[in-house]
């Protein structure tokens, strides 16, 4: 199917289905006029894609999981690098509740509900 199929049946944009090839996570076929050719495994693999990334996962970490998943094993180190991710963002999301609680702080002091 074309892009804009591809793109109708897989729920993103074209954009996002270029971008996704262009980072190396699909790649479609391409029709005699140069075209892409979306098949549906394509299209099953751009949900995968999409529940990763929704997920918090970077593409970086996306590209390293996909050849192992048909695989039914993760190896360790991409295991470990997830959860170095992951544990990056609750330092993140522990300084933004710092700063939230500090901007409500001062809101209650100027007379302001927060």
């Amino acid at each position: 199917m074309k892009i804009g199929a591809a793109a109708t049946a897989s729920g993103v944009s074209a954009r996002s289905l270029r971008y996704y090839e262009d980072e190396g996570l699909i790649v479609p076929g391409r029709f005699s006029n140069g075209y892409r050719d979306y098949c549906q495994s394509t299209i099953d693999r751009v949900a995968v894609i999409r529940s990763l990334l929704e997920s918090g996962l970077p593409v970086r970490l996306v590209r390293d999981l996909l050849p192992n998943l048909g695989a039914g094993s993760v190896c360790s180190e991409f295991v470990a690098e997830v959860e170095n991710y992951r544990d990056r963002l609750a330092s993140r999301v522990a300084v933004l509740t710092a700063q939230q609680a500090a901007l409500d702080a001062y809101l209650r002091e100027v007379g302001r509900p927060a």
